[in-house]
């Protein structure tokens, strides 16, 4: 063995050990470090693309999925890694044609079978709904729902709603039952969402507030189905109320297998303090993402199928975008795929659909900061990643003093870059239960707008993993 690549697999080696030890950032650099000695390795691009799928970065898995194919189009796990690429993209029909090549290579394989069938049984649903989806009668799930008549047995011993209506003290009750892994009426969960509904469809696509001097709002990353975190915010910074105003900025639900509780107490108190409780969209927020990452499944599992098409009826009127005292900006993701986009733009976006594959409604939801000028294509596959000079010139453009964006886990919670003028929040501390970073939420006063963070660590939770309710190709993809 020549003594380049005798180092390169010394270097593999390294990475693999920090892989196992859930260190994906070193993995990576060590899996680059090989594949700078020895270019040509396909089991170290496969790797490596393992560990970009385990840090989000999709696109990257599929660029390093596919290297690893054009040196060697028989490395059938390459074919596998690159299939788990696209699905997390949501492009099902390429992942089929990958896993179908490994049933064709290896025709007694029953896993490879497994997953062949599985991502089919997903081709031949979207192919259905797109159908009924053309049907342009569409009807609202609401219309089919007799909530008045849903009775509730006797033996249900939970919180009920009082005259329809959401009060403080159904949500304590609410929270409570929750923390206890006791399920909430289906009825009690309809009400909540119809409600909801109305309330969302009714805001534009570019919320405005002002605080007042003497106010102040926190604002929370994304969540994702971590619901004992959350009521260990509530409990670290005080339940929401018309004095304790929050802004939770998207992926509410996915990953986390408690995502129903997580997304039902933020939409009951969204009915409680409509004015003084916020709710911005993620990209977790659509039906392709809650496909994949779990959602679709623990809705269907602790209610029903229908329940989850009005949940996704719900969250395509989730705002997009929020402006505090016209100086800062709130959004998911962040800034745009091209230069001059305002905010009179972001107001005027039609939002009540899945987002697109590119465009303003697109970047607001996926997109990232990188630290060098300009930008480049994204990690994720989707949208692209902007640099401080593309912050800056669209800061000036709109008169605004910084950005506020969530989207990445961060180790400490939170980061701030782009010179302060663009800083992420992430809410969800030890994400999926390995990644062992704080998490973050910050205070804004109206008095001054400085920024003022507040770091947590995880709690502990029931015996439920994440990505629980996953889909079974992902959790598979991603061993």
């Amino acid at each position: 063995m020549a003594e380049g690549e005798r180092s390169a697999e010394e270097l593999k080696e390294k990475a693999n050990k920090y892989f196992k030890e859930k260190d994906y950032e070193n993995a990576i650099k060590y899996y680059t470090e090989a594949l700078e000695l020895n270019p040509d390795n396909a089991i170290y691009y496969s790797n490596r693309s393992l560990a970009y799928l385990r840090t989000e970065c999709y696109g990257y898995a599929l660029a390093d999925a596919t290297r690893a194919l054009e040196i060697d189009k028989n490395y059938v796990k390459g074919y596998y890694r690159r299939a788990t690429s696209n699905m997390a993209l949501g492009k099902f029909k390429a992942a089929l044609k990958d896993y179908e090549t490994v049933v064709r290579v290896r025709p007694n394989d029953k896993d490879a079978k497994m997953k062949y069938q599985e991502c089919n049984k997903i081709v031949k649903q979207k192919a259905f709904e797109r159908a009924i989806a053309s049907d342009e009668l569409k009807k609202s799930v609401v219309d089919s729902l007799d909530i008045e008549n849903m009775m509730i047995e006797d033996d249900y011993t939970g919180p009920k709603m009082e005259d329809g209506k959401v009060t403080v003290k159904f949500m304590q009750d609410m929270m409570d039952w929750f923390k206890e892994q006791k399920k909430l009426h289906r009825k009690c969960a309809y009400q909540i969402l119809v409600q909801v509904k109305e309330v969302l469809a009714k805001l534009p696509s570019l919320v405005e507030i002002t605080l007042k001097d003497t106010e102040k709002i926190t604002i929370c990353g994304d969540t994702h189905g971590q619901f004992y975190d959350l009521l260990n915010i509530f409990k670290l910074n005080g339940l929401p109320s018309e004095t304790n105003p929050y802004l939770f900025n998207g992926d509410f639900v996915d990953r986390g297998s408690f995502s129903v509780e997580v997304i039902l107490t933020l939409f009951g108190f969204k009915l409680l303090y409509p004015n003084y409780f916020h709710l911005l969209r993620g990209n977790h927020e659509t039906d392709n993402m809650n496909q994949m990452y779990g959602f679709e499944g623990e809705v269907k599992a602790k209610y029903t199928a229908q329940m989850f098409q009005l949940f996704s009826e719900v969250f395509q009127w989730l705002p997009l975008a929020q402006c505090i005292n016209t100086k800062v900006l709130v959004m998911h993701g962040g800034l745009f795929s091209e230069d001059g986009v305002t905010l009179d733009d972001i107001r005027k976006i039609d939002r009540n659909r899945q987002p697109p594959d590119s465009g303003p409604m697109c970047d607001l939801l996926w997109s990232d900061p990188q630290p060098q000028s300009g930008r480049s294509i994204s990690k994720r596959g989707v949208s692209c990643q902007f640099g401080p000079d593309v912050t800056e010139r669209f800061l000036e453009q709109n008169k605004l003093q910084y950005i506020v964006r969530s989207h990445e886990v961060k180790s400490e919670g939170y980061e701030v870059t782009h010179s302060g003028k663009c800083i992420t929040v992430f809410s969800a501390p030890n994400y999926c239960d390995q990644m062992g970073n704080k998490g973050a939420y910050i205070h804004l006063r109206g008095s001054d707008l400085k920024p003022e963070f507040h770091q947590f660590t995880a709690v502990p939770h029931p015996n439920v993993k994440p990505m629980a309710y996953a889909n079974s190709l992902m959790q598979l993809g991603m061993m």
